[in-house]
């Protein structure tokens, strides 16, 4: 299943505590959490570009699967990373302390991301 295409942030869970954990600034925190933000996927093979724009802020990771690559995280980290896939609709990544999880079905993106025991979820539709 390809990835490809723009989708919308529908709901989300445990963003400000997750955030909080992120060591994000309480003040980003306030600021983000009822922003709609956008993701635009764009698949070429193996090769991926992950845009989301959450606001102003506009962040962008790009990865081959199976290759090492550098990642920003959400709260502006750069980190070391490698993407799997598993199956034709589920990337997972590993980010130092961080994994998270993309998964598509349909015209739905549930990405969840796991810092220790704490999970953040993040549900978007296709636009």
């Amino acid at each position: 299943m390809s990835f490809n295409g723009k989708f919308e942030l529908q709901s989300q869970e445990n963003f400000e505590p997750f955030m909080r954990a992120l060591g994000l600034p309480e003040e980003l925190i306030e600021k983000g959490k009822d922003v709609k933000s956008i993701t635009e996927f764009v698949q070429n093979g193996n090769k991926f570009k992950v845009t989301v724009t959450t606001g102003s802020k506009v962040l962008t990771n790009e990865f081959t699967l199976g290759e090492d690559t550098e990642m920003e995280t959400p709260a502006g980290k750069k980190v070391k990373a490698v993407v799997q896939m598993e199956g034709d609709n589920k990337l997972i990544a590993k980010m130092n302390e961080i994994t998270s999880i993309t998964e598509i079905n349909g015209d739905i993106i549930t990405n969840t991301m796991t810092l220790g025991d704490m999970k953040y979820k993040r549900i978007s539709k296709r636009i």
